[in-house]
Parts: C-alpha cells; structure tokens; sequence
C-alpha cells in the first residue's frame, strides 16, 4: 500500500532556488540560506546541502540546538545563530563553531569569556523598527559594536537589522524608512570597521529592494520555492520544492440525506462517493480547512468536506468516481494539468505560506529526490 501520508522534497528546486535569488545580487553579494525550524518543514540539513550546492555560502538558524544539529549532520559552512541565547544555549553555538548575534554589552562580555584560541564571530543587531530582538537605540548599538571589536577573543563580523514590512509594498514608506535608518547607522560603522559584513533582507526585500542587498541577503521561503508575497511563486521565478500527497484508502457511497465526519458538518444532498484519504491534522493538515479546500485525485481538483480528523479526511469524488481505492492524493503539488499550491493552503486558513511547512508534523515521512531521482 502507499503511505498514508508523505511529503516529497525536490533538492534539485532549492537549488535552483538559491542560483535564481543570486541572480538578483551583484557580484559582491553572497546568500544566507535560513534553515531555521527544520528548514520551514522541509528538513534543515538536506536543505541546507542543497542551497549550498546552487550557491549559497552562509547557512542561518534561530537556535543553538539547531546549529549543533547541522554540525552533527556534517554541514561545515559558514552558520548563524540569529535568535537570543540563554547562558546554556551560548555555550551550545560556541561549542558549534557558530557566529552569533549581540545587542547587550553584558552579552558581549559572556563571550569574551567563552573565548578562546579561535575569535567568536559577533554581529552587533540594530532594531531598525521590527520592534523585537537588537536594540532600537544607534548609539547603544555602536557601544555593543565597540565593545566587541576592543574584546580580546572576540571579532566583530557584521552588522544587522530585520524588516518589518518588506513583504508589504502598500506600508506606507515603513520598509524605506527602516532601511534608510540602518545604512547610515552601519555606513558609519563600517568606516571604522570596514571588514564587517552588512545584512538586512529577507527573501521579501531581496526581490523587492537592490539597496537592501548590501553584503549578504538571508533568504529563508524563498529558498523552498514559496513565495514572500504571498502569490503564485511561478511569478518571481520560484519552483516549490514540497509535494504533500496522501492516497485514496476506501470509497463510501454515501446516499442523498447521509452524512460523514464528527458532528456530521456533511450531509449528502444527492447520491454521491467519498474518497477517504488517511492524513488529517495529526499530520499537519489544519481543521481549519474542513469545507475550505480542494484535493486532487485523479488529476482533477476534488472539495475537502465533511470535518478534517485527527488521522482522515474525505473528499467528494461525485456519484460515478474514476478513481478507485490505492489512487493517490495530492494536497499540495501538481497533478496532471492541476496544481496546488502552500499559498493557496494558506490563502484559504487567512494564514502565510510559511505556516504551512512548518506545520507538518514529524508524523509525515519526507522523501528527498531531484527532479525525480532518489537523492
């Protein structure tokens, strides 16, 4: 039999993914690809692979777990640890090898501590207006960066921001005003330091913003082929690298006036069969989209109804279905001439592309080919 449920990852997209991003940088600008939350829920070490074979020449997380992970799964690049550290955590990301992100002058001097014959990489973070991790005050920002660069054991490596709303080109100037806050606060820093690395966009302001670019861009949905803006991906030249796919594990006739799933929210209106595909929200398919999706099936789109379970769901394949038990399932991929997309998922859940990988649970197996081949 098939698996009930099983998410297929196309290496061979992230790659080209990462080679389309560089596209848009000048010659002088590199590539962080962001694996954080196992890399959007398509696997942090395979994806990390993958971006560094079509290009990308950093790898960044939010954690420290994450970055002794990757270690331990034999990725040696360039790695970033973007999120805040407890004392516990610190010692994990400088056990990893990892540079890590600074904005208290305390912080600073719990890595000088750790120091040792090799410098621990810093990058000072400046809140630019994200209005969460850095600091929102230039000058505290540029003590932090100055107190770095005097510590023995310690290398002042970049300087950093994130943008509230690169993803939003009706904000009203906001990501304009964020972005001219920061060049001039890193300018003024890379006059003196001018060995940093500066870095600010996200995969919204690398297709939005050549001025964002700087030194190094840290792409994250965009990587997997899932658009920033929340629109078809094929707009920006992006290919979705996950395929969600289930398969059709019984038939149900169900007559005119019967009814299917907890708290029988289908009731048939005319004869009809149901598909019952084996994936639910155990698997990371949102209850949410009980009534609010469509599945393909014999490569035509077939509405979800009934309530999604924990482990089941049911489409509505019509009273003479051309599908039989064993045909497979598509909820996100393509098949035929049909195609479903993480945006759509999301579109319908008044949620973001990004949900939708991470959503997936462990539950579901991830199989890693390229262009078809087993990786």
């Amino acid at each position: 039999m098939p698996l009930r449920a099983l998410a297929r990852i196309n290496l061979a997209a992230i790659e080209r993914n990462c080679a389309r991003l560089l596209r848009e940088l000048g010659e002088a600008g590199a590539l962080a690809a962001v694996v954080k939350a196992d890399g959007y829920g398509h696997g942090a070490s395979p994806s990390a692979r993958a971006a560094l074979a079509g290009g990308a020449t950093w790898i960044a997380v939010a954690t420290a777990g994450e970055a002794r992970a990757l270690r331990q799964d034999g990725i040696d690049a360039r790695l970033l640890v973007m999120g805040a550290l407890s004392p516990e955590e610190l010692d994990v990301a400088v056990a990893a090898g990892a540079d890590v992100v600074a904005w208290r002058e305390p912080f600073v001097a719990a890595l000088a501590e750790r120091a040792g014959e090799r410098p621990l990489c810093v990058h000072v973070k400046l809140d630019s207006g994200m209005g969460r991790l850095g600091t929102h005050d230039a000058d505290q920002a540029r003590r932090v960066a100055e107190a770095t660069a005097a510590a023995a054991g310690l290398e002042l490596a970049g300087a950093m921001t994130h943008f509230a709303t690169a993803d939003d080109p009706d904000d009203g100037g906001f990501f304009s005003a964020q972005l001219d806050r920061f060049s001039d606060w890193a300018g003024a820093l890379r006059r003196d330091h001018p060995g940093i690395v500066v870095h600010a966009a996200n995969s919204a302001a690398t297709l939005r913003e050549p001025r964002s670019h700087f030194d190094l861009v840290r792409c994250g949905v965009a990587i997997y082929g899932m658009d920033p803006f929340q629109q078809d991906p094929a707009r920006r030249e992006l290919e979705p690298a996950l395929e969600l796919r289930s398969y059709v594990a019984d038939l149900k006739p169900r007559a005119a006036g019967e009814s299917a799933g907890y708290g029988r929210r289908f009731v048939a209106e005319s004869d009809t069969v149901l598909g019952v595909l084996p994936i639910g929200y155990g698997d990371g398919v949102r209850r949410a989209l009980s009534h609010n999706a469509d599945v393909l099936v014999g490569g035509r789109r077939r509405p979800l109804v009934g309530t999604i379970s924990m482990d089941n769901l049911t489409v509505d394949l019509g009273p003479d279905p051309d599908v039989s038990a064993g045909a497979p399932a598509v909820l996100i991929g393509v098949d035929g001439g049909e195609r479903l997309t993480a945006e759509e998922m999301a579109s319908r859940l008044g949620t973001i592309n990004y949900e939708i990988g991470c959503g997936l649970t462990p539950r579901v197996p991830r199989v890693y080919h390229r262009d078809g081949q087993p990786a």
